[in-house]
């Protein structure tokens, strides 16, 4: 394990580091990537990071009270802004990044999150700055989502006349990744943190507030904003990388200044141990994450975005959806999804003016190619969906030459979506995902080619972007499976270069980062759904299925 300061030297060109570690991680039909051999369950690390010594403020679960229907959160202006009180505080975190429900099984029980996490096991930590929050201390806080309660780690004090203000950091601790996946559990950090993004930005939707990436903050300033450089506070434990702070707009005129001022302290807390038995060492996670640190470069400006259709006249309860997530784990290989389903889902793929996609302040450098199994009117076979025009022509030029680029005749016009070859994907696509079943008894598979070699060269720390772009992409997939009365899962083991031959790509201007998949989900009643937090009700309708959450 590394400790909270070591921070490990780059040799080289950063860039150079992270291309490697993309390549060292790849997993082939031949071998996996480095990972443990054995695995003791039973003394897995614990998923809940607490501080000591802290004081806590509980928050109050009030999911079940809010009215918000789902459609209306998505859209802009869709909600009356809620008040900047600490009720309002916790419900955004009960949304975003608290538990679901605890699920058991025989002797086993275990929690499930809004945000969901590769294997469950939830690298991602938040960390709130509050100035004139009513109800609530100034100064940083870290969420304690096992317990919905806040531990003050710093006090603040707000300027006479300054505007109140609420900002969330988020980190990761990589070792609970590594834990199961071993070197390429980094991607898998960094894939939680952007759904994380999604999941924050949903919440947000529902009381009418926005949250926006904080530009300009290098990775050292937002370790000491978020306490994350205190080695004493860290000492012998599992240590947090800084990842992103945003910025919480509650209600017009209440946008708070870019980033909140350094907190002059003082600290109190430490933080527990993890894995108090830890077996294997993955110093080149330490390596990638050094060499992809932020030095606070702007973004890019956004292309223009989509209009935004309006919302079903009949729509579920936002809470609902986002407390009601879950990871399918087996897809009934029978069912047939409707057209319109399937259109719909793609089309939430697309850059537009609306949730989640006003978080995100870069240009869409992921584009899914979609391997359609069952979508009633569509032939089975492969697909593309460039998600801004000028990916179009470089994705022709990446791809095969004998792909067909054919309009899909019965898609909505604003819709790029492309056929390329018909054909039966099942078996390939459930090769190509490490020969998992769900890839293929779905009704439909995809794979987020990014814009990869010339981005990350420029700039490395893009390689974590690309990669939160791509949890971004599949909460929103997620969530509107969860809406049509589907499930999606995750998944992030698929063997990179089998699927690159496959579609043609040579060299790494694009790479896969992500795969995705979309179906009726089968349920096992033998798990028991038990409500998160006491006084709360698991959401109505809500369905157990097999090993929820548990994602691949």
């Amino acid at each position: 394990m590394t400790s909270a300061s070591a921070k490990p030297a780059v040799t080289g060109d950063s860039s150079a580091v992270v291309l490697a570690y993309h390549a060292r991680t790849k997993h082939t039909l031949k071998r996996y990537a480095a990972g443990p051999e054995t695995l003791d369950w039973d003394l897995q690390p614990n998923p809940f990071r607490e501080f000591s010594g802290c004081p806590r403020t509980p928050l109050e679960p009030a999911a079940e009270g809010l009215a918000t229907r789902f459609g209306e959160a998505i859209m802009p202006g869709g909600v009356s802004a809620a008040p900047l009180t600490l009720p309002s505080v916790g419900l955004l975190l009960e949304l975003s990044l608290g538990l679901a429900a605890w699920k058991e099984l025989g002797p086993d029980r275990w929690a499930v999150r809004c945000n969901p996490s590769s294997g469950n096991l939830h690298p991602t930590e938040a960390y709130v700055i509050a100035r004139g929050v009513a109800g609530l201390d100034d100064g940083v806080h870290h969420y304690l989502s096992r317990d919905h309660v806040l531990e003050h780690r710093c006090l603040g004090a707000t300027p006479e006349g300054a505007t109140p203000g609420l900002w969330i950091g988020l980190s990761s601790v990589h070792w609970r990744e590594a834990w199961k996946y071993g070197e390429r559990a980094f991607r898998y950090c960094q894939l939680d943190l952007g759904h994380a993004l999604g999941a924050l930005r949903y919440a947000a939707g529902a009381i009418g507030w926005r949250v926006r990436m904080v530009e300009g903050l290098d990775s050292a300033a937002l370790a000491a904003l978020m306490g994350l450089d205190r080695t004493e506070d860290f000492a012998g434990v599992e240590a947090e990388e800084a990842d992103v702070l945003l910025a919480v707009d509650t209600g017009p005129g209440r946008a708070p200044p870019a980033a909140p001022p350094m907190p002059a302290g003082p600290w109190t807390g430490r933080a527990n141990r993890l894995d108090a038995h830890p077996m294997y060492r993955w110093p080149v996670i330490d390596e990638v994450s050094a060499a992809t640190r932020s030095l606070g470069l702007p973004a890019n400006p956004p292309l223009a975005e989509a209009a935004l259709a309006p919302p079903p006249e009949r729509d579920a309860r936002a809470a609902d959806i986002l407390l009601g997530r879950r990871s399918a784990q087996r897809f009934d290989a029978r069912y047939h999804m409707p057209a319109e389903t399937f259109f719909a889902l793609a089309e939430a793929l697309l850059p537009r003016a609306s949730v989640p996609w006003d978080v995100w302040n870069y240009r869409p450098r992921l584009h899914p190619v979609l391997f359609v199994h069952r979508v009633e009117g569509l032939a089975p076979g492969l697909y593309a969906l460039p998600r801004h025009p000028a990916a179009l022509g470089d994705l022709k030029a990446a791809l095969r030459t004998d792909f067909a680029w054919a309009p899909v005749a019965n898609a909505p016009a604003h819709l790029p979506l492309h056929r390329l070859v018909e054909s039966d994907a099942r078996g390939v696509m459930r090769t190509v995902s490490c020969h998992q079943a769900i890839a293929g008894d779905s009704c439909f598979a995809l794979s987020l080619l990014a814009e990869f070699a010339p981005r990350v060269s420029a700039d490395p720390w893009r390689y974590r972007q690309l990669h939160w772009e791509a949890g971004l992409i599949g909460h929103v997939l997620y969530l509107e499976a969860e809406r049509a009365g589907l499930r999606g899962t995750g998944i992030g083991c698929f063997f990179d270069d089998a699927l690159h031959d496959l579609l043609g790509v040579e060299g790494d201007r694009f790479q896969s980062l992500y795969h995705f998949t979309v179906g009726r989900a089968l349920t096992d009643a033998r798990i028991s759904t038990l409500p998160a937090y006491p006084g709360r009700r698991p959401p109505p309708g809500a369905s157990p299925s097999l090993s929820e959450d548990q994602t691949p």
